[in-house]
C-alpha cells in the first residue's frame, strides 16, 4: 500500500465532516480559520519534515510515494497536517454543547 493510498480515509473523513458542518453557524469564518491553520502547519510540517528527514531520523522508500516533494520530504505527508487542520474545527462544531440546566437558564 502507497503513502497515498493510507491518506485517503482520512481525507474523506474530514470531507464528510466538513459537509456536515455547511449550515452549522459561522461556516466561512470556521473554513477561513482553518486555512490558515492548514497554511501554518504546512510549513511547520515542511521545515520539521526535511529536517527530520536531513538527519536520516527516517526515510520514504521511493516505491510508496508519488514522488512530487517539497525539499525531501513527500507531498503525501502534508495531507495529514491539512486534514487535521479542517476536520478539528469541524468535528468540535458536530459535538453537542454544554447542557444549561433551567435553574442556570434563568440567572
Amino acid at each position: 500500500m502507497t503513502y497515498g493510498l493510507i491518506v485517503l480515509p482520512f481525507a474523506a473523513v474530514t470531507v464528510v465532516a466538513v459537509l456536515l458542518t455547511l449550515r452549522r453557524p459561522h461556516f466561512g469564518r470556521r473554513m477561513a480559520a482553518s486555512g490558515v491553520a492548514a497554511a501554518v502547519l504546512v510549513v511547520l510540517t515542511a521545515v520539521f519534515d526535511n529536517l527530520m528527514i536531513a538527519a536520516d531520523l527516517f526515510s520514504y522508500p521511493p516505491e510508496l510515494i508519488s514522488g512530487a516533494r517539497i525539499g525531501l520530504a513527500p507531498i503525501e505527508d502534508f495531507a495529514y497536517a491539512v486534514c487535521a487542520a479542517f476536520l478539528v474545527p469541524a468535528v468540535f462544531t458536530l459535538l453537542p454543547g454544554p447542557r444549561v440546566s433551567p435553574a442556570e437558564e434563568r440567572s
